[in-house]
């Protein structure tokens, strides 16, 4: 069978803070045996508390500076900070303002223990045994317009696909090929999902292929999803900026 991607509608999520669990429940969220629940990193904040009130902030440059692990200020025709925060190179540290009705909304502290904290719920409420979850925002990336979405964190699953040791279609033994499952499968729920009005933070992914529900058997080398800075394939690139020090979301 192939890929299907259906999205919930819930409740609107009210800052500062509000009660996620309490509007999955009320929802139509029907759950299979080895789905995976996309859920918007903004509803996760606002039920964690992850917001600031827009009016009483002096600086959102300054909050910018103070979530951002590193971060580098441009100037000219388009001014903006650019930082490094939960291994993700990101504008302004993922603060957002949009449908946060007079609050920024953070990125959640903790997004793997949050993410691993939801599929424990999610399996015990809807009995499920075989799930992953994916916590997913959205941002550009290099000469390309408009937003592109991604996995914050996950749970439940192995995000790469490993090719290597396999042949091509030639018998050729490939090298370094690996799949990013993860952000693939969270730029399908972010389309879907969508960025504006829609109201529907969440989406269950079923059918996914190159899927592994195990996270805890033993891995090849340079197999993890996340890459140290220094060992990134673009370190040339990152390491020409002169990144500054932020506060690292110190809450």
């Amino acid at each position: 069978m192939s890929m299907q991607v259906k999205t919930v509608a819930i409740d609107i999520m009210r800052p500062p803070k509000d009660d996620l669990l309490k509007k999955i429940k009320k929802s139509k969220l029907k759950l299979r045996e080895g789905d995976i629940v996309a859920i918007s990193s903004k509803v996760v904040s606002i039920w964690e508390g992850g917001t600031i009130l827009v009016s009483g902030t002096d600086s959102k440059k300054e909050l910018v500076k103070k979530e951002a692990e590193y971060y580098f200020e441009t100037k000219g025709r388009f001014p903006a900070i650019f930082t490094i925060k939960n291994n993700a190179i990101i504008r302004s540290g993922g603060i957002d303002e949009s449908n946060g009705n007079g609050y920024y909304v953070l990125w959640p502290k903790y997004p793997k223990k949050t993410a691993n904290k939801l599929l424990k719920w999610l399996k015990q409420e809807y009995g499920i045994k075989k799930l992953g979850i994916i916590i997913t925002d959205s941002f550009s990336v290099p000469f390309r317009r408009g937003a592109i979405g991604f996995a914050l964190s996950y749970a439940g699953f192995h995000p790469l696909f490993d090719y290597r040791g396999k042949p091509d279609i030639f018998g050729r033994k490939l090298i370094a090929e690996q799949m990013n499952v993860g952000d693939a499968l969270a730029a399908a729920a972010v389309v879907e999902m969508g960025e504006g009005s829609e109201q529907t933070p969440i989406a269950v992914i079923r059918n996914g292929p190159h899927l592994e529900f195990s996270e805890n058997r033993k891995r090849k080398p340079f197999s993890s999803f996340e890459v140290d800075f220094r060992e990134d394939i673009f370190a040339p690139f990152w390491q020409k900026v002169k990144w500054k020090k932020g506060g690292e979301g110190k809450r």
